[in-house]
């Protein structure tokens, strides 16, 4: 497998940042107490089956949303990462530290983060609005593991200590549509004006203690554009977005996040329901949706006005 390339948060707000780069480590502390030396399968799935029902016993007010979501940051930091894989990290002043993991899971029951891996920490410190633009908005991804992969150029840039060049829009006067139109990151803007929709009049994104979870929410199959939860709660719903036309394919793709919703998230008394988002679809989407009653399609729409000043 190639060098995969992942922002590690080290505690909330970066609290033991200092701690694990001094010392050459990342770590994670949701199974508290617990020594995963042995437990580590191969498969993320049944690492996840086995470790649920701990967090949910040592955490009682917590969802098995919750729950899945921070085992399967558990098994990433823990067995996910390769070594030779490379990882940033923020400290408390918004500066992020480029390491490369070098060693396999260890347990430290006395420290801060005791699930850790060893990491050879560089001597690189770059601040955030320093990477671009796009590669910001991927380590601002809520969670303590963030894939970051797909920056893989611009972070090798840096290592290699070159500086991508940058382009600053200084005009903020620019409305939150036209801003999405012009670059197409639908996802961000849906999250950002959800309540402003019609599902977000009937279901909420997953929140945990205040932070967005359902963004992006893993699982075996792939990651979830949305998942959110209906305002009774007896409805998980999973939103599926393509920016452009979408086809049958997406049906397929959204059906497997829906079982693994079905079989991994649900409680016995919540249903699941799909919804597919895009700017249109084409025949065989519409004969696929014909069969598959439990998933509705939506198209989106943005408007774009030129007023001129002065006109009365």
């Amino acid at each position: 497998m190639s060098k995969q390339y992942r922002r590690i948060m080290l505690g909330r707000q970066s609290v033991y940042a200092e701690d694990a780069i001094t010392g050459g480590w990342i770590g994670v502390n949701f199974l508290p107490g617990l020594d995963l030396s042995g437990k580590l399968r191969d498969d993320y799935r049944s690492f996840n089956q086995e470790m649920r029902p701990r967090y949910l016993e040592a955490n009682p007010e917590k969802s098995k949303v919750a729950a899945g979501l921070a085992c399967g940051m558990v098994w990433t930091i823990c067995k996910g990462i390769e070594v030779g894989d490379i990882v940033i990290s923020p400290d408390t002043n918004g500066m992020y530290h480029f390491g490369e993991v070098i060693g396999d899971y260890y347990y430290v029951p006395e420290g801060p983060l005791p699930n850790r891996r060893k990491v050879r920490w560089m001597e690189l410190t770059v601040h955030r609005n320093t990477f671009s633009d796009a590669l910001q908005r991927s380590i601002g991804s809520v969670g303590t593991v963030s894939g970051i992969t797909k920056h893989a150029e611009e972070l090798e840039r840096f290592i290699a200590g070159q500086r991508p060049p940058t382009l600053t829009i200084a005009d903020d006067t620019v409305e939150d549509a036209s801003v999405f139109a012009l670059e197409k990151h639908l996802e961000d803007f849906l999250v950002a004006n959800w309540a402003q929709t019609p599902l977000g009049r009937t279901h909420d994104i997953f929140e945990d203690e205040g932070e967005l979870i359902g963004q992006q929410y893993p699982s075996d199959t792939g990651k979830m554009d949305i998942l959110a939860v209906s305002k009774d709660r007896r409805e998980l719903l999973v939103v599926e977005l393509k920016k452009g036309r979408a086809s049958d394919v997406v049906v397929g793709q959204i059906q497997r996040y829906m079982g693994y919703v079905l079989d991994e998230l649900a409680t016995e008394e919540q249903t699941v329901r799909g919804v597919i988002i895009a700017l249109e679809d084409d025949l065989r989407l519409r004969r696929s949706l014909r069969v598959a009653p439990n998933i509705d399609f939506y198209r989106y729409q943005v408007s774009f006005d030129l007023i001129p000043g002065g006109a009365a």
